[in-house]
């Protein structure tokens, strides 16, 4: 934030004030607009990293973006408030005003640019600039008020006054996630911070300031404060209505279930003539129904080769690959830690996956635990399994990178018995080799043994996976309890797995580093992925 520079020459405001409450309280009452202002500032920073996350799903990436853009937009802003400062409270209610419509809109004016223009990062840019030129506006003129109500060393002001904006930001910045998210969500949060912000900038200026400004104007500001306020009332009324409709243009098939949890948006298509039933995690494909079982039986099936008394499933939260497990009669028990409780309650309760997991969660082996995956094997399991399903994110982000390091990989050995078995979902080889050979050297580095093989899965394109142990590299083979009726894993697709074309195998893409907690590189490694597909 640009320090300000106090004012200590003449202006054409110098005028007495004559305000209408003694200087204290109206310095109270102008240091209580910094707060606010600066806990509604906060929200729309953070608001616009969260969409970026949501929709694009690189949070440092979206962060950084956000926050430098804003950081040199207020510097901007807050040089260009210098011309104000002649006019300093009616400038402050006006561009109070403006960050209300603005700021309150921007989480629906950056999803309609990504759902109709495809133009979100652009939009993104140019909302930042604008709501951070305008909080950096905001000081210049209130140091400009808190000296004209009452003479004091300009450092004393700047201390106040930063004081006041520091605090604000720490509210506004524990109240998004801990309030606003839970009670409103990000559209309607934003949008009742917008008018907070618009409401406190005005009000306060047409009170405290109100024998400084003309009849005209005290009328046009409250005649303002009136259309802002039904702007975003109307903006609210509709929001769901903006969403649903947003949401269907992203998406090819009709949308049949969609919802916000805690953690993402969850998205259920049916195509209404194939029935082709489809699971997107904040924007992402899970899976394809017409396919899925491509994806799961090759997944699954080798993994189970042995031992399988205790199965562990790390994600995986849609019951597919718990369904497959259940196949076998042998199976004692199946624990699975998904994150997400309102994906897993999805996949329990509703029809669109019932059909096709076969009521899973029903089963009384299965355990589900809300958990992260690597908290839950640091922090709480004390038990050993005989096999370990990695059906995890993709890692294209910082959360979800971890998850495909040496140290998580290291905590799964601790959670595996002796001649336990892992397996690992790991991308696409073709589309993005060095992301799944990196996944491999991460497995490897950790102390497995590792067999790469992979399969075409149409929704996806081609898919690889790793199976690994701590003794020898373990064979790609069907158990001999194998289910008869597979649709896809049969002994001959899984030996042709094990093939790489010369232009895709470990050879390929030369020397790969592994991912860890402090050099994730697995996201650099997705990230430079997909690129002309």
């Amino acid at each position: 934030m640009t320090s300000p520079t106090a004012t200590t020459g003449p202006t054409a405001d110098d005028a007495p004030l004559n305000l209408p409450v003694r200087p204290g309280p109206a310095r109270f009452f102008v240091m209580f607009a910094v707060f606010v202002c600066a806990s509604c500032g906060m929200v729309y920073e953070l608001a616009l990293v969260a969409l970026g996350s949501y929709l694009l799903g690189d949070t440092i990436v979206q962060a950084s973006i956000v926050l430098s853009v804003m950081v040199f937009a207020m510097g901007v802003g807050s040089l260009l408030a210098k011309r104000l400062t002649s006019h300093a409270a009616l400038s402050f209610a006006v561009i109070e005003a403006a960050l209300g419509v603005i700021g309150g809109l921007s989480i629906l004016l950056l999803y309609l640019a990504f759902a109709y223009i495809n133009m979100y990062t652009t939009a993104m840019v140019l909302l930042a600039f604008v709501i951070g030129a305008l909080i950096g506006a905001e000081i210049p003129l209130l140091m400009e008020l808190i000296q004209r109500i009452r003479a004091q060393r300009a450092s004393t002001a700047v201390a106040d006054l930063f004081a006041a904006d520091y605090v604000g930001g720490l509210i506004g910045g524990l109240a998004f996630p801990f309030l606003l998210l839970p009670l409103l969500g990000l559209p309607r949060g934003v949008l009742a911070v917008g008018m907070i912000n618009a409401t406190t900038g005005i009000v306060i200026v047409l009170w405290l300031f109100r024998r400084r400004l003309n009849r005209r104007l005290r009328a046009g500001l409250a005649a303002g404060l009136a259309v802002i306020l039904a702007l975003l009332t109307f903006a609210w009324i509709y929001t769901d209505a903006i969403e649903i409709t947003s949401r269907q243009r992203i998406y090819r098939d009709p949308i049949v279930t969609a919802e916000r949890s805690q953690y993402q948006d969850i998205v259920v298509t049916r195509h209404p003539r194939t029935q082709d039933t489809r699971l997107f995690l904040n924007g992402d494909l899970q899976f394809a129904s017409n396919d899925e079982y491509r994806y799961h039986e090759t997944l699954v099936h080798p993994a189970l080769n042995g031992s399988r008394d205790r199965v562990l499933v790390l994600g995986g939260g849609d019951g597919m690959a718990i369904r497959e497990v259940l196949r076998y009669p042998d199976v004692e028990q199946v624990t699975l830690v998904d994150l997400d409780p309102a994906v897993v309650e999805l996949a329990r309760t509703d029809e669109h996956f019932t059909e096709f997991n076969d009521s899973a969660f029903d089963d009384p082996r299965v355990e589900y635990v809300p958990a992260d995956a690597f908290t839950w094997l640091r922090e709480e399991n004390s038990e050993a399994y005989d096999v370990v399903i990695a059906d995890l994110p993709d890692p294209d982000d910082v959360g979800t990178s971890k998850l495909y390091s040496i140290e998580f990989y290291g905590l799964v050995d601790r959670a595996m018995k002796p001649d336990a078995r892992l397996v690992v979902q790991a991308g696409s080889p073709y589309f993005a080799p060095e992301a799944y050979w990196g996944i491999g050297e991460s497995v490897a580095r950790a102390g497995f043994r590792t067999t790469p093989y992979h399969v075409d899965v149409p929704s996806f394109g081609d898919w690889g996976y790793f199976l690994a142990a701590k003794g020898e590299a373990p064979a790609v083979e069907l158990p001999a309890a194998a289910p008869a009726d597979l649709r896809f894993a049969t002994p001959e697709v899984l030996a042709a797995a094990l093939v790489f074309p010369p232009d895709r195998d470990r050879d390929s893409v030369g020397e790969v580093e592994p991912s860890s907690l402090l050099h994730p590189r697995v996201i650099d490694q997705q990230r430079g992925a997909w690129v002309g597909y």
